[in-house]
């Protein structure tokens, strides 16, 4: 405890309650929602419109419980429409939020795509994060591996990697240690918990 009283053994940056499962984490582990002007529960990927978050667990369990029991409207305390497409919604509109930030690493040169490229920055100790589509080859992927004390990225699809680098299909790509790769790394493992 610090002299305020304060638990001084809390996790950086702030943290939030889940509705479906009570508990309390980082914001980044969690999916906020709003209630729109009709009354429809909106997903809010980016946390900036306006009006009351509610949180969920980045978890598809967790947001079927909190569509199942209803409890998107006892958060917001009042009637709300809850989309049957929902869980769809998020996942989309988070693989999106990941492969445009893939581009803007790319863009400044933080991001390769191609086998030879991520063998190469791999090799020289470059990559922080290995990135491998979900849907490529098993043999070709096992050529590469995570980089010591790095991070792995493996449920983006070949296509999803491909708008992200400005091809049809990616299959292998490296971040490197540059500012973006955090945020890459905590938004990809949001949408982890959303595909099947």
């Amino acid at each position: 405890m610090s002299r305020g009283g304060q638990d001084t053994d809390r996790p950086d940056g702030p943290e939030r309650k889940c509705i479906a499962t009570g508990e309390v984490q980082p914001k980044h582990g969690l999916i906020r929602f709003v209630v729109g002007p009709d009354g429809t529960i909106v997903p809010d990927i980016m946390e900036k419109l306006p009006g009351r978050g509610i949180w969920v667990s980045a978890d598809r369990a967790a947001l079927d419980l909190a569509m199942k029991k209803k409890l998107f409207a006892r958060a917001a305390k009042q009637p709300v429409q809850v989309p049957e497409d929902l869980v769809a919604q998020v996942e989309t509109q988070l693989a999106s939020r990941v492969v445009s930030l893939l581009a803007m690493a790319r863009k400044s040169g933080d991001a390769v795509g191609g086998f030879e490229k991520v063998k190469d920055w791999l090799g020289k100790d470059e990559a922080e994060v290995l990135i491998q589509a979900s849907d490529g080859s098993g043999r070709g992927k096992s050529k590469l591996s995570t980089p010591y004390g790095g991070s792995f990225i493996g449920w983006l699809t070949a296509d999803e990697l491909g708008l992200a680098f400005g091809r049809e299909t990616v299959i292998h790509a490296a971040l490197g240690t540059g500012g973006l790769s955090k945020r890459v790394v905590e938004e990809a493992a949001r949408l982890k918990g959303l595909r099947p």
